[in-house]
């Protein structure tokens, strides 16, 4: 085990070497060594413990924006972004525990990957393609993609489409080189003080396209709604599991009285919920994404206003000729195209029976077409 460097000279190994080892996280822990998260597994790193936050401290300080330096030394919990030597960008959270400075670095990559890179079915392209205006969310569990995937649209749209792109993050991931469309990127803490004003403005800034990196709280997703039913189009993600809990989520964020008119508004702008988890790949080196697709239609808004989302997983699993895509389809394909094993398959399911009746109904259709080329 080597001894550790001088901070500055540590934290700029551990970054690089997240690159060439294809790590997605670091942590930094006091008396802990440095850990990498490599395709979903902690793996240790072959350094001396982190001896104090002194040390720690002076590992981050030169990634901290300037602006950010003063609430890095005092905050409990800081979030923002940094640019490394080669290129790749990192968002950082520093936080408190027992009273010592800790850290968790996600790596972005410099390069902005593309929708067949993502391994995202068609429908996300197709929808990109159709929308001038109204909401699209993106959903899923933290560590599912939800950022590269909003990248892989908004890149989209930059490369095809004149646009006024605004975007609101916290903190600033991916970086936008303008191509046919004009990107402003604001980060939180650094170019305003917090979402709220960020979009109390935004629609004075003629824009075409808003991207909202997390809709937080009510003012947030009040804003989103009257921006995309003033014929913007809005990108936003949300921290839950599944299109029926993306609903609820949203209308907790509104008092009940206030429900008829939010779901009047959902009726009216949302155009499509796409959630994503991850899975770990029979090669252990990769992560394939399980999407669940809900389209808007006539029917699905209908269901909205009624107050009937219960009624959705159904819609999914039988509008499939319309895009829409269930996480057992999902699921079916990967263990088809033998990306993942069938028992990771079933962990990560929302409704096993489902999965267990579509990989069925495969290697029954399998076995029929086999039997007919035989005879």
């Amino acid at each position: 085990m080597e001894a550790l460097a001088p901070a500055k000279e540590t934290i700029e190994k551990l970054l690089t070497s997240m690159g060439q080892l294809g790590a997605s996280d670091l942590h930094l822990k006091v008396r802990y060594a440095p850990f990498y998260r490599i395709a979903g597994h902690l793996r240790k790193v072959d350094l001396p413990p982190i001896p104090d936050s002194v040390y720690l401290e002076a590992m981050l300080i030169d990634l901290v924006p300037e602006p950010l330096r003063e609430r890095f030394r005092t905050a409990e919990d800081l979030d923002f972004s940094a640019r490394g030597a080669t290129g790749d960008r990192y968002r950082i959270n520093s936080f408190r525990s027992t009273g010592e400075l800790h850290a968790a670095i996600r790596r972005v990559q410099s390069r902005i990957p593309t929708f067949e890179e993502l391994n995202l079915p068609k429908v996300y392209l197709d929808t990109i393609s159709k929308c001038s205006e109204g909401l699209i969310l993106i959903s899923g569990v933290t560590g599912c993609g939800k950022s590269s995937t909003l990248a892989a649209m908004i890149e989209y749209i930059n490369q095809h489409r004149s646009m006024h792109i605004i975007t609101i993050e916290d903190p600033v991931e991916y970086m936008f080189t303008p191509k046919k469309s004009i990107i402003s990127q604001r980060e939180i803490g650094i170019d305003v003080p917090d979402y709220r004003d960020a979009l109390r403005f935004v629609v004075r800034q003629d824009p075409d396209c808003i991207l909202i990196g997390e809709m937080r709280d009510r003012e947030t997703m009040a804003a989103a709604l009257q921006a995309a039913e003033t014929g913007h189009l809005v990108f936003g993600t949300l921290h839950v599991a599944d299109a029926q809990q993306t609903f609820s989520r949203m209308l907790e964020f509104f008092p009940r009285q206030e429900h008829a008119f939010v779901r009047s508004s959902l009726a009216n702008s949302l155009k499509a919920i796409m959630c994503q988890r991850l899975l770990p790949g029979i090669d252990e080196s990769k992560r394939f994404p399980a999407t669940e697709v809900l389209l808007t239609n006539s029917v699905v808004k209908d269901k909205i206003v009624r107050e009937e989302d219960e009624d959705i997983p159904a819609i999914i699993a039988q509008c499939a000729e319309e895009g829409m895509r269930p996480f057992a389809t999902s699921l079916c394909e990967l263990i088809e195209k033998e990306l993942v094993h069938y028992d990771t398959a079933m962990d990560y399911a929302p409704n096993r029976e489902a999965l267990a009746s579509a990989v069925k109904g495969i290697k029954t259709a399998s076995q029929s077409l086999v039997g007919r080329l035989r005879k």
